[in-house]
């Protein structure tokens, strides 16, 4: 029963963070110039192929982005995605070699498609 439990909250959670951060990237892709690395991260994070703790680490800067609290408000002009950068450039780095070209790929067709329709 605990099992079951834990199962349903993060599924929750996962459904609760993609939709999340669908909804932020749709409102500010055109605005950070690490659109494409954020896509690529995401995608790699929701690889089922991904290892387990490239996935954790990937998703943990994913959540970051999408929190309304962070180090910088997000709506100062030019800082606020400083941290936010910061974050998922770490991120990025430690797990650089777990991002495939499929991630690049459908990170660019995803901010292509923003770009095409921002809504």
């Amino acid at each position: 029963m605990a099992q079951a439990q834990a199962t349903f909250e993060q599924d929750n959670s996962e459904r609760s963070l993609r939709r999340n951060f669908w909804r932020k990237v749709g409102r500010v892709a055109a605005n950070i110039p690490f659109a494409e690395d954020l896509l690529a991260a995401y995608y790699c994070a929701f690889d089922r192929a991904t290892p387990l703790q490239v996935r954790a680490t990937l998703i943990g800067a994913l959540a970051y982005f999408v929190l309304p609290l962070d180090a910088i408000p997000d709506v100062l002009p030019v800082l606020g995605f400083t941290d936010d950068a910061a974050v998922l450039a770490t991120a990025i780095k430690l797990v650089a070699s777990h991002m495939t070209p499929a991630h690049r790929d459908a990170a660019r067709n995803a901010l292509a498609k923003i770009s095409a329709d921002p809504h």
